[in-house]
């Protein structure tokens, strides 16, 4: 069991759009939440922390898109820049206690996600809209699995 109870949100960072998931308080399945676009004036780091206190979220889980050699490459930069400006906002607040934050490696999780949405029947255009979000729902199921 994952300690200490209680829910988890993950985020895929991508360049035009944020994938957020969630699991329930014991850790067991996560779910999409939403997919938030990215804007240069940050309100979509406020729209996370609203939807980390929304769900009154014990941690969160930011995807780190290791190449298959093993590497950091550009996105893994953004991601980690992302996640620290994410922390940052956490962190200033005096109204809510601290929500840590971590990396987790995310090899393959949005190819995975778009496989997995082809293979439902849903097309390439309508997956953009859902995709982010599937994606983010892999990285916490295979932390929440990593982590049992």
């Amino acid at each position: 069991m994952i300690s200490p109870r209680g829910r988890r949100i993950a985020i895929d960072v991508g360049s035009v759009r944020v994938g957020v998931a969630v699991c329930d308080p014991d850790g067991i399945l996560a779910t999409p939440v939403e997919t938030v676009r990215r804007a240069k004036d940050r309100s979509d780091i406020e729209r996370i922390v609203e939807i980390i206190d929304e769900y009154e979220a014990v941690g969160v889980v930011i995807g780190l898109p290791r190449t298959l050699a093993n590497t950091e490459g550009h996105a893994t930069r953004f991601a980690r820049g992302f996640g620290r400006a994410l922390a940052a906002r956490l962190r200033e607040r005096d109204d809510r206690p601290d929500v840590p934050t971590e990396f987790y490696d995310e090899r393959l999780t949005t190819v995975t996600a778009t496989t997995a949405l082809r293979a439902n029947g849903v097309k390439a255009k309508d997956a953009r809209a859902v995709v982010d979000q599937a994606a983010a729902v892999a990285i916490l199921q295979g932390w929440l699995d990593a982590h049992r």
